[in-house]
């Protein structure tokens, strides 16, 4: 496997969605069929047939909504002599169901199938798992036995009675069902990331990550899906995973893939420095030449600090090869660091020659243009990023910041800001950065309130959440609080000495504390993060 095909799989897993709710109609085929069903329905809105063939595609595009709403419709509509017909909606909209979590309405579906059909496999192993998930263990072990019954080698049945003797605190059973379905395929990445996901249950973290290590080196295939699952765990426990993977390290030591996995990981949890160490280690003893390794020394220097060092690795990295538009972006930012404000402006452009809608580069281009006294054009290039992410929420903070502080148009800032408002996260989802635009507007109380549910339920991992409230609290001129919050994100390892001593963007920062002695004390007594 070459790291650049694991960094594409790796960026699928840091970005991957827990549920399956994006919707993607782009391919032609898609877009055709919905036309023509649509014309259809048109001239005939209760045609159950054509509702189900729209439903069908809907649910394949996990489009569910849609997809439940025409299901309820068509059922409606069938003739007494299309029970066949009827029946396949009936599973749709019990899959459907199921991948929108409302286990109890899928539960009602499956029943009415296995009425008909007891010992339809697949039918029993949906029921066993909406079972499960309501919490009614016994019933869901019998139909998971049943399966076993109808198929001795059932991986499926075998992993599903591992999950429900975990939660009845079974634990050797859960783990020898568990070791039994992978026995049955032990060459099936597949069935070590399902083991992986039963020993997780059981607090076997370390196994887990074996599980997903061998995964990764068995099938590229299901690398994206092994590294997200492993991503994930690496937030609740950051020690075993860089634990499993050293270990795997000591066994292949000149396996490049480890070490790539292992410095992403690193570098993704603003462990820095050790994420240098392997990069460095891949270039070094030449386990691999691909510039993407370049560029992430690159970025993990910004993050340092030291920008000089950046520049030399990102500038090798768009030396290397032709597809370099990622790469001018991130030269964008180490320039403007600098002040070399001219050169990012030159370096985001050449970014947007060879991709138009580079959010990123668009967001540099902006950036660099406010320093150059082009403030309309630096409005111009967030209003096309916007376009093109329409929900993200520092791209729209950005924009009310520019129609505020540089445009002075008061009015429209303050519709951007509504709009970061409106934007589609869970409200405790720091990355929301809610907060910030409630501040904007001169809402504090509900700005606090929001600060004060993400501390209450935030996973912490790294320290980010932490940075945030500090930059919070620093621009609600609490300065106390605001040092208290440092710390604790420093402690927790959060090592962007960028961010704390040069952001200075959209009021998203930690500014304010800068000046005060505390800052640098704090910065002191931590550098083991940034030496």
């Amino acid at each position: 496997m070459t790291l650049r095909y694991l960094a594409i799989s790796m960026l699928t897993a840091i970005c991957f969605l827990p549920s399956a709710m994006a919707q993607s109609y782009t391919d032609p085929m898609s877009e055709a069929l919905l036309k023509a069903y649509s014309q259809l329905l048109d001239e005939d809105p209760r045609d159950p047939e054509t509702l189900f063939r729209r439903a069908s595609l809907y649910y394949k595009n996990n489009d569910y909504v849609r997809a439940l709403d025409d299901l309820n419709t068509a059922l409606k509509y069938f003739l007494p002599e299309q029970a066949d017909e009827r029946s396949q909606a009936i599973g749709i909209r019990a899959n459907v169901l199921m991948a929108m979590q409302k286990y109890d309405q899928a539960l009602s579906d499956l029943n009415e199938l296995l009425g008909a059909e007891p010992a339809n496999y697949s039918l029993l192993y949906e029921r066993g798992t909406a079972l499960y998930e309501l919490g009614r263990y016994s019933e869901a072990k019998a139909d998971f036995n049943r399966m076993l019954r109808l198929n001795s080698r059932s991986q499926e049945a075998m992993l599903g009675l591992a999950r429900v003797a975990v939660k009845e605190n079974n634990l050797g059973i859960a783990a020898e069902m568990a070791d039994h379905a992978v026995a049955v395929a032990p060459g099936d990445a597949r069935i070590y990331i399902r083991r992986a996901s039963v020993r997780s249950m059981m607090g076997d973290r370390s196994g887990a990550v074996d599980d997903y290590i061998t995964a990764i080196s068995l099938d590229p295939e299901h690398t994206p899906r092994a590294l997200a699952e492993l991503v994930q765990l690496s937030r609740q426990d950051y020690p075993s995973v860089i634990a499993g993977l050293s270990a795997a390290i000591a066994k292949a030591p000149k396996n490049g893939m480890f070490y790539f996995i292992r410095a992403m990981i690193a570098q993704g949890h603003c462990n820095y420095l050790a994420a240098i160490a392997d990069y460095d280690r891949i270039i070094n003893e030449g386990l691999d030449s691909y510039p993407g390794i370049n560029a992430a020394l690159s970025e993990c220097y910004y993050a340092l600090g030291r920008y000089d060092i950046a520049l030399l690795n990102v500038d090798y990295a768009i030396s290397a090869t032709e597809n370099n538009a990622f790469y001018y972006m991130l030269k964008s930012r180490m320039l403007r660091a600098t002040a070399d404000y001219s050169g990012a402006l030159e370096a985001a452009e050449r970014a947007l020659e060879k991709e138009p809608e580079m959010t990123d580069a668009l967001v540099c281009k902006a950036l660099a243009l406010l320093p150059l006294g082009q403030s309309a054009d630096a409005g111009v290039a967030l209003s096309e990023a916007a376009m093109v992410a329409p929900e993200d929420a520092y791209i729209g903070l950005l924009r009310g910041w520019v129609l505020a502080d540089y445009r002075k148009q008061p009015a429209n800032a303050s519709a951007a800001y509504e709009r970061v408002l409106d934007m589609d996260y869970d409200f405790d989802n720091v990355r929301s950065l809610r907060g910030f635009a409630l501040l904007a507007l001169d809402r504090r109380e509900p700005a606090d309130a929001w600060m004060n549910k993400v501390l209450e339920t935030a996973n912490d991992y790294d320290g980010e959440v932490a940075y945030y409230a500090a930059c919070y609290y620093a621009q609600c001129a609490m300065l106390d609080r605001a040092f208290r919050y440092m710390e604790a994100s420093l402690e927790k390892g959060y090592a962007d000495y960028h961010n704390w001593t040069h952001a200075s963007d959209a009021n998203i920062n930690c500014a304010p504390l800068r000046s005060d002695p505390r800052f640098k004390q704090l910065l002191d007594k931590y550098d083991r993060l940034f030496k």
